[in-house]
């Protein structure tokens, strides 16, 4: 089925996985998954990329309505715990087909 979702992406130190998922229920998602990480920059890529790379993180994903996705990054921009420059990313990737398992047509 095309939709017109849009899968949000957040990426932070672990342990700020459940104050962001609630942050964005606030701003409008439904619901989230959080998987582990870890990063593997080299000490090249954390310069040019402006993060610190500590090993363990936590990968965020949101599958949210369009219309909710600006207001959602938003909000979790706006946390204190991304205040610091390179503390996290978020970024958003289009979703072309969405399916509910079970329920695919």
């Amino acid at each position: 089925m095309n939709t017109d979702n849009i899968l949000i992406t957040c990426i932070a130190s672990e342990g700020h996985a459940d104050e962001i998922m609630s942050v964005a229920r606030q701003a409008g998602a439904r619901g989230g998954t959080v998987l582990g990480a870890r990063g593997t920059g080299t000490e090249e890529d954390v310069k040019f990329f402006g993060i610190s790379m500590v090993p363990q993180k936590e990968m965020l994903l949101i599958v949210a309505q369009a219309d909710l996705v600006q207001t959602i990054v938003a909000a979790i921009c706006s946390m204190s715990i991304f205040s610091d420059p390179g503390s996290g990313i978020v970024y958003t990737t289009p979703v072309h087909q969405f399916h509910i398992l079970g329920q695919c047509e």
